[in-house]
């Protein structure tokens, strides 16, 4: 979000924190501001900053409207790029990422019902980064993908029961 986004944000929230419905006009604003805090800002300087014509602002332009609008001054600044509001770490993106794949792969396969089925119960997983690690460290050990597939899945003539359907 950027200065003016910001500003303009906040005119509409302190139009209804007043009462008014309405976002507060610029001119409303600045009057406010003079009578609550005796210093002014001209309409030209305000307009210039909400429509971006005017990237920064001054230290005490700044606090003076951290001040009236009853925000940190660091929240008067444009966002840096990429940045995103929501707690979110580049894991649970990556996450997100890996499962739109999965979910793809799992379309793509359609055809082998029992592997698109496993590749979507991968992609349900809350870590499905987590599962597919696991996964990759399971087939790196000599032998234990062998027997975690006897185990797990027994086949008929194997000597073992086949699983029960419940």
């Amino acid at each position: 979000m950027t200065l003016g986004e910001k500003i303009r944000y906040l005119r509409e929230v302190e139009g209804s924190l007043r009462g008014l419905g309405r976002s507060i006009t610029q001119r409303e604003m600045l009057k406010a501001i003079k009578a609550e805090t005796g210093k002014p800002i001209s309409q030209s300087y305000l307009s210039q900053i909400e429509s971006g014509k005017r990237r920064h602002m001054t230290q005490s332009t700044r606090t003076l409207l951290a001040k009236f609008f009853k925000v940190h001054p660091g929240f008067l600044v444009d966002d840096p790029p990429g940045y995103s509001r929501e707690l979110q770490s580049e894991l649970r993106t990556a996450d997100a990422t890996i499962d739109s794949w999965l979910y793809a792969g799992a379309e793509h396969f359609q055809g082998d019902s029992e592997l698109a089925s496993a590749i979507r119960t991968i992609a349900e997983v809350l870590d499905s980064r987590g599962a597919l690690l696991l996964l990759g460290e399971i087939l790196r050990t000599p032998g234990l993908a062998e027997r975690l597939n006897e185990v797990l899945r027994p086949r008929i003539g194997s000597g073992h029961p086949p699983p029960a359907n419940n």
